[in-house]
């Protein structure tokens, strides 16, 4: 009986160029052909949308993208400080979500009666899509930077109180019937078994999100 070797796959500077050409050629090329025909409708004027090439043709952008950390004042600022503005609202905000949603989760998750009393209200507000509360949060708080940071923290936090309080439910009765019996403290209970248990919960929604 002969044993062959199993022929290596070409390489070409560390990378497998076999699976380069089954995992990352596809969707490149896909992107590319994407990109031309959006570059062709543009040029035809069948659509007011700028093309691709408008980025280095553009001054506005590439003074955007090559200049990225000037500050003129006001909103007149280079590309990094506006990411660095955004980023900013969407940690506080989604910070603020995370603490809200996992609170409001584990208080609906352990109480059946507020489980109930709260579900229509929230089945309601889950509902509403997040461009619906733009308006909202401008008519009513008046301010941009407020508006914004309420419709990140409303469009997050939904998710996380809705798996915080699922993981919370989905506790092994035996669980908790081994908690009663040695009778441990409300606090033992929370972080020994409610937390563990919930976690992959909470962290699914929140990697989700």
């Amino acid at each position: 009986m002969t044993i062959t070797a199993k022929r290596p796959s070409p390489r070409i500077l560390g990378f497998n160029i076999r699976k380069l050409r089954k995992d990352v050629f596809p969707p490149l090329i896909a992107i590319l052909i994407f990109l031309g025909l959006w570059q062709l409708l543009s040029w035809s004027g069948i659509t007011l949308l700028p093309g691709p090439l408008s980025i280095w043709t553009d001054d506005r952008t590439r003074e955007l993208l090559l200049y990225p950390f000037y500050d003129r004042g006001g909103i007149d600022k280079g590309m990094f400080w506006q990411t660095w503005a955004s980023l900013q609202r969407v940690a506080i905000s989604y910070t603020l979500a995370a603490i809200v949603g996992i609170s409001v989760g584990i208080l609906v998750g352990t109480t059946p009666v507020i489980s109930k009393a709260l579900d229509p209200l929230f089945l309601f507000l889950r509902t509403v899509p997040p461009l619906a509360w733009v308006p909202i949060s401008l008519a009513a708080l008046n301010k941009n930077e407020p508006a914004a940071l309420f419709v990140i923290f409303v469009t997050s936090v939904w998710p996380i109180l809705i798996n915080t309080a699922v993981g919370v439910k989905e506790i092994p009765q035996d669980y908790n019937n081994v908690a009663k019996v040695i009778k441990i403290s409300r606090k033992t209970y929370f972080f020994k078994i409610l937390i563990p248990s919930a976690l992959p919960y909470i962290s699914l929604a929140c990697v989700w999100r």
